[in-house]
Order: C-alpha cells, then sequence, then structure tokens
C-alpha cells in the first residue's frame, strides 16, 4: 500500500517547541504533558483554570466536556452557537451544555478565534475524505473513545467537539475551509470551570490536511487554582 504520509507521524527534530506558563496564575494543581497523537482527560474542580498550551504550534487540540457529577449532561456546540450569537469560540465565550447550563468560560485566548465546528477526524472520515489508503490510521474519534472508556463512556457520549488552536473559517456562503492555522509555539487558551467538568482532549493526529501544520507536537495541560 502506497502512502506519502508516515506511518508514525510526529514533529521533525529541531521543530521549535514552547511550553510557556498558564494564562492565569494560581496554585498549580495538575501540570502535564500530552503526546503527539494521543489522548489526555482530567476533573477540573469548579473555579479552577485549565490552560492548554500549543508547545509546537498550530495542533488542533480536540476537545470534550461534561458536567462530572452527571455525564449525560455534556458540552452542546449548538446551545453555546445560538447563546452568543457567533459561530465562533472567543474570550468571554461559556461553553453551555446540552441543557444550556455553563460548563466552563474562555477566560484568556492568545488565538484570535477557535473552532466547535469542524468536528473530529476519525478513521472512516479520513478514508472518505482522503482516500482508502488513510484507514491505517487512527483519529481523534478513537482517541476520544479509547480516554472516555475509563469513565464508562462510549460511541453514543461523543458529541460535537471544540477544536482549540485550528482554523476553520466560515466564509459568506456558509462554506468551511480546514486551513493553515493562526497559532504559533507556545499560545494558549484559559477556561475556567464553572462547575466539576470531566475534559477529554485528544491531541489530534491527523496528518491529511493543515490543521496540525502536518507535524503533530505535544501538547501542555495545565491547571491553576486562583
Amino acid at each position: 500500500m502506497i502512502t506519502t504520509v508516515p506511518e508514525r507521524p510526529v514533529h521533525a527534530d529541531g521543530v521549535p517547541l514552547d511550553w510557556s506558563e498558564p494564562l492565569v496564575p494560581g496554585e498549580v494543581v495538575l501540570d502535564e504533558q500530552v503526546a503527539p497523537r494521543g489522548p489526555w482527560s482530567g476533573i477540573v474542580r469548579a473555579g479552577d483554570v485549565l490552560t492548554i498550551v500549543d508547545v509546537g504550534g498550530n495542533q488542533s487540540a480536540d476537545f470534550l466536556v461534561y458536567a462530572a457529577d452527571d455525564t449525560d449532561e455534556r458540552y452542546s456546540a449548538a446551545d453555546t452557537i445560538a447563546w452568543q450569537r457567533n459561530v465562533y469560540v472567543r474570550t468571554g465565550t461559556v461553553l453551555r451544555s446540552n441543557l444550556g447550563r455553563p460548563l466552563m468560560t474562555v477566560v484568556g485566548n492568545e488565538v484570535d478565534r477557535q473552532d466547535t465546528i469542524g468536528g473530529a477526524c476519525s478513521k472512516e472520515s479520513n478514508t472518505l475524505r482522503y482516500g482508502h489508503h488513510t484507514l491505517y490510521q487512527h483519529g481523534c474519534r478513537e482517541n476520544f473513545l479509547a480516554e472516555a472508556a475509563r469513565y464508562g463512556l462510549g460511541a453514543r457520549d461523543l458529541v460535537s467537539n471544540l477544536n482549540w488552536f485550528m482554523n476553520v473559517p466560515v466564509e459568506e456562503d456558509g462554506s468551511l475551509g480546514i486551513v493553515d492555522g493562526m497559532s504559533a509555539p507556545g499560545k494558549r487558551v484559559a477556561l475556567r470551570a464553572e462547575r466539576d467538568v470531566l475534559v477529554i482532549v485528544s491531541n489530534c493526529p491527523q496528518m491529511n490536511n493543515p490543521c496540525n501544520d502536518f507535524s503533530c507536537t505535544p501538547l501542555r495541560m495545565v491547571v491553576t487554582r486562583p
């Protein structure tokens, strides 16, 4: 099977990495790295702030969030967009649940706009868009499923996600694109938990479009207690 996509795509030696610092100062209660192409999850307590660092620049961090005490209440892109009357996620955006209640609030953002309509890649979508030769490449959906299983969640619990640091412009005619990113090494987004939440992240392994700048790099996850 011939493919131009590396079998185990990660960033090349010498790619500049900037691990940065939390956007919101406070007591550090968690500080972890997410390997290229890998999943991550954690509980963020009410009032704590999660900073996600785009260590290598233009690395999509696919993101799901659930109420920690009842995972049937989970992030809703439709409710979030409807409440703020804007498809882009920016500083001040409240991430709302399927019940319309706040889960997290974006309290810091070093990228102009963030995406919540581009969705998550998967083995199935890869083969549809890029050809059957990509079938062996796992996607964010596979990362989500593997990490969600740790909490008793499955395919039915995966909902529309956010894509931090991914550039998905919406054109006047309503069409979408996945184009070169607007982020850079060390850029950050910070989210305050409005209640105890479960966060699941896929450090996107996609190598068939520019969402990761064709170079999968690490993420840093830091939780501070202001």
